[in-house]
């Protein structure tokens, strides 16, 4: 029990992240922003799931399991909230893309700029996007409400900047606007080969971090119980913990590698 206890930890830390992207684009058609649970922000995950792991393995094996267990929930915990915040980062910009374009589409339809920014603002289906995008389109003199996401903020601070360029001197908006949306949907497409390219090195190192378990499995499958030699005895113990550790160094490499490619 304890060991499928950590290698379901394992599997969570490995797990690869699942794209949302299609329901931004569906909030765009709908007029409602994705979903989003109120606990995930309250509750600091990591932690708690570590905290969470050490007590089961405490009560199911040893001391050593739990501390191991733990270790892996807490890891697995930070890369699944990472991952949300990866999604969510790009749910913004696909949200913000969808906006600059009704926005591009509505100024050369004719239409004032205020009526444009209220469409553009509903074509976002995000409410902090929106609110972002109307600050810049309405007060481009205040800070931008961009976040902690460069692309995003440098996007709202071009369309803050257009938006001043056009009041002192009339050029055109909509063409500024149309050129920022070409550009965050060039920079989808570019980040979406990357992940292309780098599908492979990801389930080769998914692979090898399940072999492992599957040697643990497979030994006790033929009687051997690998898992009692792991967990009670010294020698045991000392390569369980080299093991454990090795692993999770080989999967922080690994994804410290992807994560450069992607940057």
């Amino acid at each position: 029990m304890s060991g499928a206890l950590l290698a379901t930890a394992l599997a969570v830390l490995v797990w690869p992240q699942r794209r949302v992207a299609g329901r931004a684009r569906l909030a765009t058609v709908t007029g409602r922003p994705p979903g989003r649970r109120a606990w995930t922000k309250e509750l600091p995950v990591p932690p708690a799931a570590g905290a969470l792991a050490v007590a089961v393995g405490a009560v199911l094996s040893t001391p050593l399991v739990a501390a191991l267990a733990g270790v892996a929930a807490f890891l697995a915990a930070r890369a699944w909230v990472a991952g949300r915040r990866g999604d969510a980062s790009e749910n913004r910009l696909l949200a913000l893309t969808e906006g600059l374009a009704a926005l591009a589409a509505e100024l050369r339809s004719g239409r004032s700029l205020d009526a444009a920014t209220g469409t553009a603002v509903a074509a976002c289906g995000d409410d902090d996007c929106g609110r972002a995008l109307a600050r810049a389109l309405r007060s481009p003199g205040s800070e931008p409400v961009g976040g902690t996401d460069p692309v995003f903020t440098d996007a709202v601070e071009r369309i803050a900047a257009a938006v001043r360029l056009s009041e002192r001197t009339g050029c055109s908006l909509a063409a500024v606007a149309g050129a920022v949306e070409d550009d965050l949907r060039a920079r989808r497409r570019h980040r979406q080969e990357l992940r292309a390219a780098v599908a492979a090195p990801r389930a080769s190192a998914m692979l090898l971090a399940g072999l492992p378990v599957l040697g643990l499995a497979m030994g006790a499958g033929v009687g051997a119980d690998p898992w009692g030699v792991l967990t009670t005895t010294g020698t045991g113990q000392v390569l369980l913990v080299a093991g454990v550790a090795l692993e999770l160094a080989g999967l922080a490499w690994s994804g410290r590698l992807v994560r450069r490619v992607l940057a």
